[in-house]
């Protein structure tokens, strides 16, 4: 009983496993060209889906009000979208000169360029209790990678529009007319977005296991595996560290907001920004690789450190309440 509820509770990440498995099985069903035409069905319809769920999903209210914390969030941006890609890239300038795989080295820099998740960090930082300070920026992320993609910037740009914002907002649209419905059903909304993210996945492999060409060695990917864990390690160590410092300005409830939020990365946003911007690439599957390591590594991480995190932040709150003057 209890492996089967284990298996109901990472349905995601096994689904991950049998979609790779599936691809290099069988991988042509899902090539371009393939009876899921994912030229179509995962290029347009599969990505619109998932963002259209997404503006569903997303309380404006509480997005509204969560802008008030403009200082939370500019910090976010700056750490997650310049100092994260930033750190990678001169850090990626020592790999290059190492045998590791060249494909999974840049896919390393497409991790440190993808904007913080919508629900991992906010699950995480709920879980202890802090301020949610999320604020996704998909032009941002495309400015990092459009120039290395093999497919013109206007072309990025208006697939992005048409597939990413246009559903999002009239998603939102939607919500405003059927909103206390969504409140009182409570609609599957990461279920469905999971699930089609797992389609983008396996088409996604279908492309590399049906290129002979392409070859991927063990030891680059257990270093990979290894560096991820290091680098989020080493970054929730850095903000928790500069966010609490004497000066910082930041309450214990920020602090949880940029450990998590300003160290996660978005699987949800990035095998479909992948797709838009290296579309047709035939080592799209291997820089996809790091991001797919980096999304379980997080959560894993996370949900280890979550118990420490919220002790902290519980006693130092007290310290504040009993270091306040009494009237």
């Amino acid at each position: 009983m209890r492996l089967l509820e284990r298996m109901r509770k990472e349905w995601f990440m096994i689904g991950i496993v049998l979609a790779i498995a599936g691809a290099k099985l069988e991988p042509s069903i899902g090539v371009n060209g393939g009876p899921l035409k994912p030229e179509i069905t995962v290029s347009y319809i599969a990505v619109a889906t998932i963002f259209f769920n997404s503006g569903l999903s997303l309380n404006t209210e509480e997005l509204t009000g969560a802008l008030v914390h403009i200082r939370l969030h500019l910090f976010i941006q700056i750490f997650t979208l310049a100092f994260f890609p930033a750190t990678i890239w001169l850090f990626l300038q020592l790999l290059s000169i190492t045998p590791i795989n060249e494909w999974l080295l840049k896919g390393l820099q497409t991790v440190g360029c993808m904007p913080p998740p919508v629900s991992s960090a906010v699950i995480l930082t709920k879980a202890v209790g802090g301020n949610e300070g999320i604020i996704v920026t998909p032009l941002l992320l495309l400015l990092f990678l459009g120039s290395s993609s093999s497919v013109p910037f206007t072309s990025i740009f208006s697939q992005l529009f048409m597939t990413v914002v246009v559903p999002l907002v009239i998603g939102q649209i939607v919500r405003r007319y059927i909103k206390d419905w969504l409140e009182r059903t409570q609609p599957p909304f990461g279920a469905v977005s999971s699930s089609v993210l797992l389609m983008i996945i396996y088409t996604t492999f279908c492309g590399t296991f049906s290129n002979p060409d392409i070859d991927l060695d063990r030891l680059s990917l257990v270093i990979v595996l290894l560096l991820i864990f290091s680098i989020q390690l080493s970054f929730m160590l850095l903000t928790f560290i500069f966010s609490t410092r004497n000066n910082s300005g930041f309450t214990p409830a920020d602090t949880v907001a940029i450990i998590f939020c300003s160290t996660h990365k978005s699987l949800t946003l990035g095998i479909p920004m992948l797709k838009i911007v290296f579309a047709g690439h035939e080592h799209l599957s291997l820089m996809s690789i790091p991001l797919l390591i980096y999304h379980p590594v997080q959560i894993l991480l996370g949900s280890v450190l979550v118990p420490t995190i919220k002790s902290w932040m519980v006693s130092r709150q007290k310290g504040v309440k009993l270091t306040r003057p009494t009237v």
